[in-house]
């Protein structure tokens, strides 16, 4: 394995010293290791497109090929900027990307990941970014960064570092501020659902939340139709629930949202705002981190998201940090013409066992809408 610290030496020692991405679990101890060592040349964006303009806006400044760190899953949020503005045919930019091959053939992963594994080379390829997986034996890894950041420098190109589970060894993060929430996210939204109403539906965000939502289900013996598992597709989960809002104008649809995801498409807010779409309702818990995938912090804290909500067309807005105001504030937001919004106020991090989903996304789709067409 590869000791996070050498790995930030090699890329450092070869002119690379500044960092841009979004969190991903096989990355994580690396992620932290910049969280804790690197101040103004290191930021968390709210979307890996995002994050390849902030590198190309730094080698623009510096001439320095900067490093991008992200899930393959963001590989499509990716596509447009490295094809449109960092390709060699367009202004020719220097970056290397780092990403977490989730779903890498060969290895178990949950549904969402399986065909982003298998395609993570092709889109590559598709894109003329040439690639290398990293080793996770230190000095050939060396020479594999050492390689690949004089392609990307001698050529003016994006190049690519695929990195496997268990490539990076652990790191123990330095202690974060405690947060003074009183609630669990999955207190949150057991309190929640109790107080929805039978016929109302919910999109719930990938991550944490839906695997949370899916528990609470049954612990209360019932049964999941009533809620889409956005098992992928992180940030989109406000337009699917806009979607059904728009075709079911009668039912209320409740968007079960996180703060790592509502900021990573939050144009979202704007559509949904301008549409008027009465019987949407968002809700938002807000932790300040990434929980999913190992807990770096988001921009959640820094920003308001009722305000931003109120200046994009929502009726209305609530922000709650207690327990006890989820009930009246749940009946409100159902009782008030949307699209109208929440946030909760939730600690950061889950139990240790927390599960996931048992049924299949096809089982959840099909249950789902057999519920929408009642």
């Amino acid at each position: 394995m590869i000791r996070c610290q050498e790995f930030h030496e090699w890329l450092t020692a070869r002119g690379v010293d500044f960092f841009a991405g979004v969190p991903d679990s096989l990355l994580k101890p690396f992620c932290f290791y910049l969280a804790d060592h690197v101040d103004d040349k290191h930021v968390v964006t709210a979307n890996e497109g995002g994050a390849v303009a902030v590198a190309c806006g730094y080698h623009l400044a510096t001439g320095k090929v900067p490093l991008v760190y992200l899930q393959n899953s963001g590989q499509g949020n990716t596509i447009n900027p490295l094809l449109s503005l960092a390709d060699r045919a367009v202004y020719s930019i220097p970056q290397v990307l780092l990403i977490g091959w989730r779903g890498e053939p060969g290895t178990e992963d949950e549904p969402q990941h399986v065909k982003q594994g298998k395609v993570t080379v092709s889109l590559l390829e598709a894109m003329d970014i040439p690639w290398r997986h990293l080793p996770s034996e230190p000095e050939a890894a060396s020479h594999c960064v050492d390689e690949l950041v004089a392609i990307a420098a001698a050529e003016s190109r994006p190049v690519a570092l695929l990195v496997s589970n268990g490539t990076f060894e652990p790191y123990k993060a330095k202690a974060s501020p405690t947060d003074s929430f009183e609630m669990t996210r999955e207190q949150a939204i057991e309190t929640v659902i109790a107080n929805l109403g039978g016929t109302d539906a919910i999109v719930a965000t990938t991550g944490k939340i839906s695997r949370e939502l899916y528990e609470c289900r049954a612990r209360a013996g019932e049964g999941h139709e009533r809620e889409f598992l956005t098992v992928g597709s992180m940030g989109h989960a406000s337009q699917i629930a806009m979607g059904i809002a728009l075709a079911q104008p009668d039912r209320q649809v409740v968007c079960l949202d996180g703060d790592g995801a509502m900021l990573m498409h939050m144009g979202a807010a704007a559509i949904v705002g301008a549409a008027g779409v009465e019987n949407f309702k968002h809700i938002i818990l807000n932790n300040g981190v990434h929980d999913s995938v190992g807990g770096m912090p988001s921009a959640g804290l820094q920003v308001s998201f009722t305000e931003i909500a109120k200046a994009c067309g929502y009726t209305d807005t609530w922000r709650v940090e207690r327990p006890e105001d989820v009930v009246e504030k749940v009946a409100r937001l159902r009782a008030t013409r949307g699209p109208a919004m929440l946030e909760i106020m939730v600690q950061k991090g889950a139990r240790s066992d927390l599960g996931r989903p048992e049924t299949s996304p096809i089982e959840n789709k099909r249950a789902f809408t057999r519920f929408l067409s009642d």
